[in-house]
């Protein structure tokens, strides 16, 4: 956050870094995303903020034009597994609107008074106010796409009451929620119930190859890839929901269908984690490149991200179902299960995955699958229903994979493909998977785990993503 280099891009409005930092203008109590196309303000007029619930909490409000709520998030808070990373996570995911602060540090193993004395010496504000800009920002997106009455809205957006939403809506927008939906206007919907959003990201973004990574894998009865639109089933806090997700100029359009509207913040979230919405892609690329025996594969496929999970127990359920066998084997096992156990989204149509819960209570006989693997996903759903092991937005890649390996069955291929997918963990390498290692041996790399690892040492912090380019240049 040095000031100087702010404001050096926002004189430039460099979209790159729209979304890890705000500019707010104190001559009129505005803030924007560095790339605003308004006229760049005095130096001695600005001043920035990491979160627009800082900037919020100064008493400025949200730019119109810009809309700086709306932006990529920050990279920061998916690189760091320390406590104010890990609570940004699961602030986004919407824990504060459903447990309360005093469940967001138990989440996250501290005190509320602990955690909330950190948020505040790195980013000026507590989780209060960091679920308040989550709710303004899903109060905004409702009411400009949609004619729902503002009761739901509020309702929906997670306020206590429409007296707290009228208030919230008029401080960040210096609009009422009725202002907001005549100035803008109600948005074509992408059909009866359905919620249509962009969700933006930082250029380049690899689309391609991210689609194809998600078809090869996509379960029947739970997710689909029909032309360029990935659709797929939600489990949900709330209730169930499913999801479109089709690439587009600068944006991926999402149409979200929820059976709770309370759901919208968390799906939201959730799909970004899916795309890696929120990497900075120059700054993973620049990094890789730099070693000459990736460059020509950074150049290849820029841009390109790591597929994260909607639902990391679902993930992990389907990572031991790839064990030993061949991506199609494993979707068709995926099926299997899905048809048999899990819960229909609609009537006659697609299913949501089974859960960890339900899981747990079969036997091997009951699973489609050797009994010694059978064994080893009960004991995983059993760990995952207990809540030993717990895989979201807030888990600590390292705890999760000491836990994953403590299960019998779980060596650290699986665990470490969890960890890379499931937490979103951007520095998770793989030595001993065998495209990795037969991409590495074909590039002049040594293909010995061990060696192969400490080779890959000097490509952190972002392992992950070269595990996907040497994934990526086996099949190009």
């Amino acid at each position: 956050m040095d000031p100087d280099f702010c404001y050096r891009v926002a004189r430039s409005r460099d979209s790159r870094f729209d979304g890890q930092f705000v500019l707010a203008v104190t001559s009129t109590g505005i803030y924007c995303r560095p790339s605003c196309p308004a006229m760049t303000p005095k130096r001695s007029n600005v001043r920035f903020y990491q979160t627009p619930a800082t900037a919020q909490a100064e008493g400025f409000r949200a730019c119109l034009r810009c809309l700086p709520d709306a932006a990529p998030g920050s990279p920061d808070w998916d690189l760091r597994a320390d406590l104010v990373g890990r609570a940004m996570r699961l602030v986004s995911d919407g824990v504060v609107e459903r447990d309360g602060v005093s469940g967001l540090a138990d989440r996250l193993g501290y005190s509320a008074r602990h955690l909330n004395r950190q948020l505040i010496a790195e980013l000026g504000v507590g989780p209060l106010a960091l679920a308040r800009a989550r709710r303004a920002q899903i109060a905004r997106t409702l009411i400009e796409t949609t004619t729902l009455p503002f009761a739901e809205v509020a309702f929906a957006a997670g306020f206590s009451s429409i007296r707290q939403f009228n208030e919230t809506v008029r401080e960040v927008f210096a609009s009422t929620p009725s202002e907001l939906r005549t100035k803008r206007g109600p948005k074509a919907a992408g059909g009866p119930g359905v919620i249509s959003l962009r969700l933006a990201y930082r250029e380049p973004f690899d689309a391609t190859a991210l689609w194809a990574f998600l078809s090869m894998r996509a379960v029947p009865g739970v997710e689909q890839i029909d032309g360029g639109t990935y659709r797929r089933t939600l489990r949900l806090p709330h209730g169930v929901g499913s999801v479109a997700l089709t690439p587009a100029a600068g944006h991926v359009r999402a149409d979200l269908t929820l059976a709770d509207l309370r759901d919208l913040g968390t799906a939201v979230h959730r799909c970004r984690r899916l795309l890696d919405l929120d990497a900075d892609p120059v700054a993973v690329d620049m990094a890789l490149a730099a070693d000459p025996v990736l460059e020509p594969l950074v150049a290849a496929r820029p841009g390109l991200r790591v597929p994260g999970a909607v639902d990391g127990a679902e993930l992990a359920v389907r990572a031991v179902l790839g064990q030993q066998v061949s991506v199609a084997a494993a979707r068709t096992v995926a099926g299997r299960l899905a048809e048999a156990y899990g819960d229909p989204a609609e009537p006659e149509g697609p299913r949501v995955f089974p859960s960890a819960d339900v899981l747990a209570e079969l036997t091997p006989d009951e699973l489609p699958m050797p009994a010694s693997r059978a064994r080893s996903l009960i004991a995983l759903c059993t760990a995952l229903a207990s809540g030993e092991l717990v895989l979201d937005s807030g888990t600590d890649p390292a705890e999760a994979l000491a836990v994953l390996q403590e299960i019998p069955g779980i060596g650290p291929w699986t665990a470490g493909y969890i960890a890379l997918r499931a937490t979103g963990a951007p520095d998770v390498f793989l030595p001993g998977d065998l495209g990795v290692r037969r991409a590495a041996a074909r590039l002049g790399l040594p293909d010995a785990p061990r060696a192969l690892d400490e080779r890959a040492s000097r490509w952190r912090p972002w392992r992950s993503y070269a595990v996907l380019h040497l994934w990526q240049s086996e099949s190009d």
